[in-house]
């Protein structure tokens, strides 16, 4: 059965340009990719709950401005995974600070840095979700 996560492509303007948060990852699968902070949904608790705990979980961030982007389906049998994954954007407040449990490090990149990089999961995916949204958006 496939497990319900939620990811979070958090943005801020650093040097006046736009970064993207990522982390590296401490845990299996795809331990030492970078990716963007999510992790699954608790028992009993809704999404939007669960993407700003897990932000703060991984990265000691909180969460505003949250918006859902989408859903991406995460089918990938040789990492042994198959999530249907709920992808949020937002800000973040406080300085990041990594949870070595699942994270040992965190980096604001910029977008074209963010899209060149290997990443776990299908996040390069969210990242552009996320572009395609805001670039919707700016045309308005």
């Amino acid at each position: 059965m496939p497990k319900t996560t939620v990811g979070a492509v958090l943005t801020r303007v650093i040097d006046g340009e736009v970064r993207i948060l990522l982390t590296r990852r401490n845990v299996e699968p795809y331990k030492n990719y970078w990716c963007i902070p999510g992790g699954h949904i608790e028992e009993n608790e809704n999404a939007l709950d669960a993407v700003i705990r897990e932000v703060q979980e991984e990265t000691g961030l909180d969460m505003m401005n949250v918006e859902f982007l989408g859903y991406q389906d995460e089918i990938i049998p040789e990492r042994g995974v198959h999530n249907v994954a709920l992808m949020f954007s937002g800000n973040a407040t406080n300085e990041a600070k990594a949870s070595p449990d699942e994270v040992t490090e965190i980096g604001w990149f910029t977008i074209a840095e963010a899209k060149k990089m290997d990443l776990a999961f299908r996040h390069k995916e969210a990242i552009q979700l996320f572009l395609s949204r805001r670039d919707k958006h700016n045309d308005l």
